[in-house]
C-alpha cells in the first residue's frame, strides 16, 4: 500500500464524516469535505491545500513550561524558522487518579493548540498512551501497577488496553476539535511511541491505531521509531518517521524500505537530558545545522527534540534505565534554553534554516528575553522533622508490599518494626525503590540505594528490644524499557540474619499529582536529620530567577505552595528555575524538604542557572568496590573481531552458554588508541531475541570517563544508543592502569541465563570517533569477579 492510497482513504473518511459530525461535549461540529482535504500525504510530499509543505517542527512540552510563558516560547519557535510545534500528552498528567481527568490551567492542552495556531504554527500531536520523554513512568499512570504482573504494560493485556482506550476516548473529546479537519492546527497524530525499541507485537500497534480512529481522529496517523527499528515495526496504514541524532541519510533510507512518501525525522536530538550525578550534556550546533540542512536539501522534514526543553516542574521528572533519575532541569542544551533565552545556538539554527524558507516567507524577530531578577540571600529559621510530619494513623502489615498496593502514589514512606535483643546481623530486603535511610531508635546505621542494588545494611548487636525504621524516598519511576514496571517502596520479605521480620507499621506522606505538602508544625531552630524547612523573601518586582540550592542536600522545593521540583547536591544542576509569574509581590514562602540536612540553611536567587557542577563527594556513602576480574581459567564464549564503523552488529556463539555474569573484554581499538567505548550492549537468547535487562547491574568496569563527559558504564546497558560507556581519557583516572587495554566491562545479569550471542552497538558518530572496539573476547560464567 502506498502512502498516497492511505491518504486518500483518510481523506475520504474525513469527507464522509463531514456529512455526520464530531462531538465536543454536547456540541456537534459539522465537517466539510474541503476542510478534510486541507492536509494530505502523497508519494513525495506533505501537501497543505494542495501545495508542498516541508515540515520544520520543534518539540515543546506545555507541561514543562509555565502557562504564562506558552506564547513567549511559541514565538521563539516561530522565529527560529519552524512552522510546526510537536506536543506530547502525558497520560498520568491528566489522569493521576483513575477516572479523574484534568485539563484545566497548566494542563489545558486545547488552549496550547489554539495559541500555536494564533502564532502561525501547525501542531503534531503525540498523545501516547506511552510517551517516554524523561517523564514519570513515561507518562503511564502509576495506578496501572496495582495490577499483577511485570510484563503487561504496552501489551494487549486488558489491564493495559482497557484503561488506555478509555483515556484515548477522553483525548479525542478534548482535542478532536483541534484537528485541521475541524479548523484547528493539528496536522498529524502519533500512535504510541518508539514501540519498535520495546516490542514486536504488531497487532498491539494495530490496536493502538484503532483506539485513535475510534476516538475521532481523522487526520493522518503516524508512528516513530529509531532508525534500526523502522523496518521491523512497520504496519500498513501508518505513516513512518525515523528518530535519530546523526546520519540522516541512513534514517531516510530505512524509511524508503517501508513506504513511498516524504521522508521525516520524528526526533532529531539537539542535545540530551541530564541525570543526577553525571556531567551536563551538550549538543553540537554546527553538527545539528549540517544535518538539518542535509534533510531539507533532500526534501525531508524534521522535528527538533527539543526546540525548547523547559523544566520538569513538580515531581514529574523521569528516570533513565536501569535506574538513573533525571534532573528537574530539562534544558536539554536546546536552542531555546530552559528559561526561554535565545543565543548563539538559536541563531545558528535560525541562520541554517533561512535559506530553505518558502518564497515570500520571512522570519519574525525572536521575542525579547523575559526579565530576570536576583534575590538576596535569605535564611530558613523554622523546621519540621519528617517524623513529626508523618500521619498518626499507620498501616499494619505482616510484610511490606509495593506502595501501589496501599494506594500510595509516591513520596516518603516510613517502615517501622520492633527488633528483639540479639547479635549483630545483616538486614536484607528483596528490593528497595528508591533510596532509604535505616535507623535504630532514631540513630542512622546505613542506607539502601537502588542505583547500586544495595538492599542490605549491617546492624549492630542489641541488648534490648529496639525500633528499626526504614525511611524511604521515591525519586521517579523509570520511563524507558521494560523497567517501566517500576513498583515503588520496600519490597518484602525483609530479613535479619536470614529470618523474616514481620508486623510492620507503615506511614506515608503521599505527594500525589502536584507535590502537595502535608500539614506541618513549625519550630524555631535547626532540625536534625530529614526535615522540612521554611523561609521566605520579599519581592518588589517580578522576574525569573534561579534558586541556588548548592548548600542543601537532597529533596524537594516549594514556592508559595507550588512544587518546583527536585534538587540533589551531587549535581550537575545546582539551581532551580523559578518563573517570574510564580513570584508574588510582597512575601513569598519557600519550603524545602531536605533528607540529608543542609550544610547551610540559606538560599538566594541567581540571574543565571548552574547546570554543570558535579559533587560526587556529597552522594550517599557507598562502600568502595572490592572486586576485580576473575577470568583466569575461564574459556571465552567467543573471541573475534567487530566490523569497523557505527553499524549495529550481532555475534552468535557456537553454542549457548549459561551463567549469571557476562564480560566484554576489549583487546584493542580500530584507531589504535587505548580507549574502548560501547553505545549499547545487549545479549541474545537462543531465539535471537534480546534478553531482559531489567535486573542487570555493573559488577566491574576497568575504567570510566566522568570528568569531560558522562562515559559511565551504565550507558552501555540503558537502551540509548546516543550515549555510551567510554574509558577514562582525562584527569587522574586516565593515568591509572585500568585506562589501557585490555578493558573489561562485567555485567551481573541478576540470575543465571542462557546466552547465545551478543548485540554490539558501537559508539555512534562520524568515522574517527574514539573507542570503537576491534578485537574482543566475550565470557559467560556464574562468577567473573572476585573480592580483592
Amino acid at each position: 500500500m502506498t502512502i498516497q492510497s492511505v491518504s486518500r482513504r483518510r481523506m475520504l473518511r474525513g469527507a464522509s464524516v463531514g456529512a455526520a459530525a464530531t462531538a465536543v461535549g454536547s456540541l456537534m461540529l459539522p465537517l466539510s469535505a474541503q476542510a478534510a482535504n486541507r492536509f494530505s500525504i502523497n508519494d513525495t510530499d506533505f501537501l497543505l491545500d494542495g501545495q508542498r509543505l516541508q515540515i520544520r517542527c520543534g518539540e515543546m512540552h506545555f507541561a514543562r513550561v509555565p502557562r504564562e510563558y506558552w506564547q513567549h516560547r511559541l514565538k521563539a519557535i516561530k522565529a527560529m524558522g519552524l512552522n510546526t510545534v510537536c506536543a506530547y500528552l502525558f497520560w498520568n498528567y491528566h489522569e493521576w487518579r483513575e477516572g479523574r481527568y484534568d485539563w484545566q490551567g497548566q494542563r489545558d492542552a486545547a488552549e496550547f493548540c489554539k495559541l500555536a495556531q494564533q502564532e502561525g504554527l501547525w501542531v503534531i500531536l503525540r498523545p501516547g498512551p506511552y510517551a517516554c520523554a524523561e517523564w514519570e513512568m513515561g507518562g503511564l499512570p502509576w495506578w496501572l501497577l496495582k495490577k499483577p504482573g511485570d510484563a503487561f504494560l504496552r501489551t494487549r493485556d486488558s489491564n493495559f488496553v482497557q484503561p488506555a482506550r478509555r483515556y484515548m476516548k477522553e483525548v479525542g473529546r478534548v482535542l478532536g476539535p483541534q484537528q485541521i479537519t475541524h479548523g484547528g492546527p493539528i496536522l498529524m497524530v502519533q500512535v504510541e511511541n518508539e514501540y519498535g525499541f520495546f516490542g514486536e507485537d504488531l497487532d498491539y500497534m494495530r490496536d493502538m491505531k484503532q483506539m485513535l480512529v475510534d476516538a475521532g481522529f481523522d487526520v493522518p496517523l503516524f508512528q516513530c521509531n529509531p532508525t534500526n527499528a523502522v523496518v521491523k515495526s512497520h504496519i500498513d496504514g501508518l505513516f513512518n518517521v525515523a528518530n535519530f541524532g546523526s546520519d540522516p541519510m541512513t534514517g531516510f533510507k530505512a524509511l524508503d524500505q517501508v513506504q513511498k512518501g516524504p521522508r521525516m525525522c520524528g526526533e532529531y536530538y539537539s542535545g540530551w537530558f541530564d541525570t543526577w550525578g553525571a556531567p551536563h550534556r551538550r549538543g553540537s550546533a554546527s553538527g545539528a545545522v549540517a544535518d538539518i540542512q542535509a534533510m531539507l536539501k533532500a526534501n525531508g522534514s524534521f522535528s527538533l527534540y527539543m526546540a525548547h526543553g523547559g523544566t520538569s516542574f513538580g515531581l514529574w521528572g523521569g528516570c533513565d534505565r536501569p535506574f538513573r533519575p533525571d534532573t528537574s532541569s530539562y534544558d536539554y542544551d536546546a536552542p531555546i534554553s530552559e528559561a526561554g533565552w535565545t543565543g548563539e545556538k538559536f541563531e545558528a539554527y535560525r541562520n541554517g534554516i533561512k535559506p530553505f524558507l518558502q518564497a515570500g516567507e520571512t522570519l519574525p524577530p525572536p521575542p525579547p528575553k523575559n526579565p530576570v531578577v536576583a534575590i538576596k540571600p535569605f535564611i530558613f529559621k523554622e523546621s519540621c522533622t519528617v517524623a513529626a510530619a508523618l500521619p498518626a494513623n499507620a498501616l499494619r502489615v505482616p510484610s511490606p508490599q509495593p506502595i501501589e498496593q496501599y494506594d500510595i502514589s509516591r513520596g516518603l514512606v516510613s517502615y517501622r518494626v520492633t527488633l528483639p535483643a540479639g547479635p549483630a546481623g545483616t538486614l536484607d530486603a528483596a528490593k528497595v525503590r528508591d533510596l532509604a535511610w535505616v535507623s535504630i531508635d532514631g540513630k542512622q546505621v546505613g542506607t539502601m540505594d537502588t542505583r547500586h542494588r544495595r538492599f542490605s545494611v549491617d546492624l549492630p548487636a542489641r541488648s534490648k528490644p529496639v525500633t528499626l525504621e526504614i525511611l524511604l524516598y521515591t525519586i521517579a519511576r523509570v520511563n524507558f524499557g521494560v523497567e517501566i514496571h517500576d513498583r515503588k517502596g520496600l519490597h518484602g520479605p525483609v530479613r535479619l540474619g536470614g529470618q523474616p521480620l514481620e508486623n510492620w507499621e507503615i506511614r506515608a506522606i503521599d505527594f500525589d499529582a502536584d507535590g502537595v505538602l502535608p500539614p506541618l508544625t513549625w519550630s524555631k531552630g535547626r532540625a536534625q536529620g530529614a526535615a522540612f524547612w521554611r523561609g521566605g523573601f520579599e519581592a518588589t518586582q517580578s522576574g525569573d530567577t534561579f534558586l541556588d540550592l548548592s548548600s542543601w542536600g537532597q529533596g524537594i522545593v516549594w514556592i508559595n505552595g507550588r512544587c518546583l521540583g527536585r534538587y540533589w547536591s551531587i549535581g550537575p544542576t545546582q539551581t532551580m528555575y523559578l518563573p517570574g509569574p510564580w513570584i508574588k509581590q510582597g512575601h513569598n514562602e519557600v519550603v524545602v524538604l531536605d533528607l540529608t540536612g543542609p550544610r547551610k540553611a540559606s538560599m538566594a536567587g541567581l540571574t543565571a542557572p548552574i547546570l554543570d557542577q558535579l559533587h560526587p563527594e556529597l552522594d550517599l556513602p557507598r562502600p568502595p568496590s572490592k572486586v576485580k576480574p576473575a577470568l583466569d581459567g575461564v574459556t571465552p564464549a567467543y573471541e573475534g573481531q567487530f566490523a569497523p564503523g557505527p553499524t549495529v552488529q550481532d555475534v552468535k556463539f557456537t553454542q549457548p552458554v549459561k551463567g549469571r555474569q557476562f564480560c566484554l573484554e576489549s583487546l584493542d581499538a580500530f584507531d589504535g588508541k587505548q580507549y574502548a567505548a560501547v553505545a549499547e550492549l545487549a545479549l541474545l537468547g537462543a531465539d535471537g531475541k534480546t534478553l531482559n535487562q531489567s535486573n542487570w547491574t555493573i559488577a566491574y568496569v576497568s575504567s570510566e570517563e566522568f570528568s569531560k563527559e558522562d562515559g559511565g558504564a551504565l550507558n552501555a546497558i540503558n537502551g540509548q544508543a546516543s550515549d555510551f560507556w567510554h574509558t577514562a581519557y582525562s584527569g587522574k583516572a586516565a593515568t591509572l592502569p585500568g585506562a589501557k587495554h585490555p578493558h573489561r566491562l562485567i555485567i551481573d545479569l541478576g540470575a543465571e541465563v542462557s546466552v547465545a550471542g551478543l548485540r554490539y552497538t558501537p559508539r555512534q558518530g562520524p568515522d574517527g570517533v574514539t573507542g570503537r572496539i576491534k578485537r574482543f573476547r566475550a565470557y559467560v560464567a556464574d562468577q567473573l569477579v572476585k573480592e580483592n
